[in-house]
């Protein structure tokens, strides 16, 4: 098996990846800050090797992409790499040695779709400081693999979901108030006639697809969307939320400047940003090269989340029992 350095281990999906590593027999080194643990415990962690690092700090003084070559990896996935800057300083030192790199991207390289659902090889048309910096960071890596350096392969997640932090919401931004709504028969308001869509996925998932991508040679050079299988609109996923709670939907659509007053000027921002993509991402690529299987859907995904929310206090659903998926 390999040496399979792991830079951001212990967030969303080194959470879950870091313990599948380690079942398939690979030496694991687990690079994060060391602030907090992972969101789910796994014995699975007492078998990896965990190093802390400040990959901020560590960039700036130009030591970082050093620190991960000396560890002589096999494989090296980038869960927390948001430059182009960042990530030349890294494969400008794993070059010498050429490990394969696996990076996490996103499904925001993709603006707003001329076609659905959206496939790979759609021209990016990424905007915002986040999808614009992801872009530029799997072209890098692209030429990086066509050249003859360090071999790349990037999966781009959606709106990653799991238990352990805020997920977005059928409003489409993190404001748990939606859950209240939809729990409890109050109404919820959406713009643009609910028809936004969202492209969710859980975090194993995700987890899943990097897991594969070690052992699929035919991937590198490649980009794979990591998503559930179907996305939803907003109205689909406050129908579905709802029905968890034995409800029907009480949906209001709103103006845009409706929906700012009421559910404020930031979450409303976040809601546009979401909206204003609505991205449905085709897995196909995925499914046909990576062999990659999600077995959550969105709706799942999002059942998971908000069992922990309401667990630990940080979501309100009126005491309405949660019926387990």
């Amino acid at each position: 098996m390999s040496r399979v350095v792991v830079i951001g281990a212990t967030g969303h999906i080194g959470t879950y990846l870091v313990p599948r590593l380690a079942d398939r027999g690979h030496e694991v080194i687990a690079v994060s800050r060391g602030t907090r643990g992972p969101y789910r415990a796994a014995p699975q962690w007492d078998a990896v090797t965990r190093l802390t690092a400040d990959r901020d700090a560590e960039d700036a003084e130009g030591r970082f992409g050093d620190r991960i070559a000396a560890l002589r990896p096999a494989v090296v996935i980038d869960l927390i790499c948001f430059t182009a800057a960042s990530a030349r300083q890294l494969v400008d030192a794993l070059r010498p040695s050429r490990p394969l790199l696996v990076h996490c991207g996103t499904i925001w390289v993709h603006g707003p779709a001329l076609r659905v659902p959206l496939t790979e090889d759609e021209p990016r048309t990424a905007y915002g400081e986040y999808g614009t910096g992801k872009a530029e960071i799997e072209a890098l890596l692209h030429e990086e693999t066509r050249a003859g350096g360090v071999p790349a392969v990037v999966l781009h997640p959606g709106h990653i979901s799991g238990p352990g932090w805020p997920v977005i919401t059928p409003a489409g931004n993190l404001d748990p108030a939606a859950w209240t709504a939809l729990a409890t028969g109050q109404p919820l308001a959406l713009p643009d006639n609910g028809l936004g869509v969202l492209h969710h996925v859980h975090a194993d998932d995700v987890a899943q697809a990097f897991e594969l991508a070690l052992a699929r040679p035919a991937a590198i050079g490649g980009s794979f969307h990591v998503t559930a299988a179907q996305a939803m609109t907003q109205r689909g996923l406050a129908a579905g939320a709802a029905r968890w709670f034995g409800r029907e939907p009480v949906l209001d659509f709103v103006s845009w400047d409706e929906f700012t007053r009421r559910a404020g000027p930031e979450p409303a921002g976040v809601t546009r940003e979401h909206v204003q993509r609505s991205i449905t991402a085709s897995i196909d690529r995925a499914r046909g090269v990576l062999g990659y299987a999600p077995r959550y859907t969105a709706l799942d995904a999002l059942r998971e989340s908000l069992s922990w929310l309401v667990a630990n206090g940080q979501a309100d659903v009126g005491g309405q029992p949660l019926p387990v998926a």
